[in-house]
């Protein structure tokens, strides 16, 4: 009888992997991270494990370099099922969930250990905001912490609004929240912005380091505030209706994977803004120190936008919860 038992149980196991074997799924993944960089490695990585996990049964082909288009055109191309997952920062999260332009409220967190501290507490609810409109986040990474790189140089909020800032393209809200700060706008695709600071469209962005210097961005906006404006994380999220169709047996295998990627991602990489600034520094870009005394003018200038912030460009209960924590942060 058990020898019977085992022998079926054998088959069962035969029966199902042989099922499963016979799906093949493939992934399409789209980013803006160029080839080359450790983003894509890191993609390139998780497509690898992905792969000798599932015995090939699943198969992650990556459009890299923004070829598929700009965050936003990514999730609209996911609705409609051209391309079935995205490794996007928080520009194209907020497509799918507003509440994850939390991360972005200006100058919110001063190091990583605020931003630690912050996911642990808030994290779990923006997750079951991007499942509830059809998406499964596979892991979270942070990019970097976006300074001001600028053609001429900028000290304070009033130096800021003579310039012409590059927005996303698409980002409406962004835009309109910018001109309400009396600040100038200037939507563009990202694929536009070295054009756009060549021909003086655009003459100021706020962007990481990492892609400042892999873009070449800083070539011609030379000028770096050495103020953490803002933190830029990302996830890599896939379409429930691809992820649902994946076996079970190899969801978890696969989730599991794609998480201890981005913690290693997260261990060796969360620091390389220093790096990128040395290597541009060699190459002519001038960094401006920042006295505590701008820093905390800057702070206080930016708490008074937060009325035009909260329940346009964030969520109002998203955006309360937001400040509140990190009053109790700042009280410990």
């Amino acid at each position: 009888m058990l020898k019977r038992l085992f022998k079926n149980a054998i088959f069962l196991m035969i029966l199902v992997s042989v099922l499963v074997a016979g799906k093949k799924t493939v992934i399409k993944m789209a980013t803006l991270a160029p080839e080359g960089t450790d983003w894509h490695g890191m993609l390139m990585e998780m497509g690898q494990r992905w792969k000798t996990a599932t015995e090939g049964n699943v198969i992650l082909r990556i459009y890299p370099s923004g070829v598929v288009g700009d965050e936003r055109d990514m999730i609209r191309k996911m609705r409609i099922g051209q391309i079935h997952a995205a490794a996007i920062t928080t520009e194209g999260l907020s497509e799918i969930n507003p509440d994850v332009n939390v991360y972005i409220i200006p100058m919110l967190f001063d190091d990583y250990d605020d931003v630690d501290w912050f996911r642990k507490k808030i994290g779990k609810k923006l997750e079951e905001g991007i499942k509830e409109n059809g998406f499964t986040p596979l892991l979270w990474a942070d990019v970097g912490w976006a300074h001001w790189f600028t053609v001429t140089p900028i000290q304070y909020p009033e130096d800021l609004k003579k310039a012409k800032i590059f927005t996303w393209a698409g980002d409406y809200k962004a835009a309109e929240l910018w001109g309400k700060g009396g600040y100038m706008a200037v939507p563009l695709a990202s694929i536009d912005i070295l054009s756009g600071l060549q021909t003086g469209l655009i003459d100021a962005i706020g962007v990481t380091p990492i892609a400042a210097l892999a873009s070449q961005w800083f070539g011609i906006a030379n000028h770096m505030l050495e103020m953490k404006w803002g933190l830029l994380t990302s996830s890599i999220i896939i379409d429930n209706r691809i992820w649902d169709r994946i076996p079970s047996v190899y969801q978890k295998s696969l989730l599991g994977i794609a998480q201890e990627i981005g913690a290693s991602h997260q261990r060796i990489h969360r620091y390389d803004d220093d790096k990128s600034i040395e290597i541009m520094k060699k190459n002519g870009l001038v960094v401006h120190p920042q006295s505590v005394e701008d820093h905390l003018f800057w702070k206080s200038h930016l708490k008074t936008w937060y009325p035009d912030i909260r329940g346009t460009f964030i969520p109002e209960d998203i955006f309360d919860q937001a400040i509140e924590l990190m009053k109790q942060r700042e009280s410990k």
